[in-house]
């Protein structure tokens, strides 16, 4: 296997710094949920042009390929900065049923963490 650092991309080719992520499992149902806040949008930085954009596609790539996401939803939040406004985070919700898919969502999450000091803590 290849030494890929495992990355988070809105953009391919630019990597985004996770702030946190929250692991949720539907008692009812069983699938499982997940949801990611990025704070400092690299996406972004410089090009508020981006940012009116829909961040309606997340790739995650590491050394065994690339995840291509579809959230549920995505929430913008906003800075007022006078007569401009900045984008301040983005919380991104998928969910994922089948459970080949989890695991496979699980071992990039290791990576990542591993790579960028994450800890998992189970609540």
């Amino acid at each position: 296997m290849n030494s890929i650092s495992p990355s988070i991309e809105f953009f391919a080719g630019i990597p985004e710094e996770l702030s946190d992520v929250r692991l949720r499992r539907d008692r009812n149902t069983g699938e499982n949920s997940v949801k990611m806040t990025f704070v400092n949008i690299k996406a972004v930085q410089g090009a508020n042009s981006f940012a009116k954009a829909s961040f309606n596609d997340i790739r995650l790539v590491d050394s065994e390929g690339t995840i291509s996401i579809e959230p549920k939803s995505s929430k913008l939040f906003w800075k007022d900065k006078g007569d401009d406004e900045e984008l301040a985070k983005i919380e991104i919700v998928f969910d994922i049923g089948q459970s080949d898919h989890w695991d496979r969502f699980m071992r990039f999450m290791e990576r990542y963490a591993s790579a960028n000091g994450f800890e998992f803590t189970a609540s």
